[in-house]
């Protein structure tokens, strides 16, 4: 399985990162490329822990979450499209410096090297184990970029 704790996954990562431009469209869903970058941006954060952020899991992820979180671990298969998001995650900024936050996403993924965050709570798939971690930060980076054709 894919894990973003693995650095040659890290650098195919980085690599498609650098190819988006401002002119990639996405092939689904209603983000640009701004705001798809500028979310990664704000998701990567969070599971890092920057920024001391409260971790709570949501009352339907305490019902559904461990069994959507089997389902999403068991294999290497994309994530679905149109899956929805965090209502923090929400970008609405329509325009920004899509280079800029390039560099952002690309230092946060460099920073899964060293990852130590043991309070890392899901707010829908709850406690995650530091592989299941690694799964899904992968899986989301790489459904945003296949999202945008990267």
């Amino acid at each position: 399985m894919k894990t973003i704790f693995d650095r040659a996954v890290r650098d195919e990562l980085i690599d498609r990162i650098n190819s988006l431009s401002k002119y990639n469209e996405a092939q689904w869903g209603q983000m640009n490329v701004y705001q798809m970058i500028k979310h990664c941006c704000i998701y990567d954060s969070w599971v890092l822990g920057k920024n001391n952020p409260k971790y709570r899991q949501t009352v339907p992820g305490r019902i559904f979450g461990k069994a959507a979180l089997k389902s999403m671990t068991k294999d290497d298969s994309p994530v679905k499209r149109n899956m929805p998001t965090i209502k923090d995650f929400i970008v609405k900024k329509k325009d920004g410096d899509v280079e800029h936050q390039k560099k952002i996403w690309i230092s946060l993924i460099a920073e899964y090297e060293n990852y130590s965050n043991p309070g890392f709570i899901h707010s829908f798939f709850g406690k995650l184990t530091v592989e299941q971690t690694g799964i899904l930060a992968y899986k989301h980076a790489d459904h945003h970029l296949r999202q945008f054709g990267a």
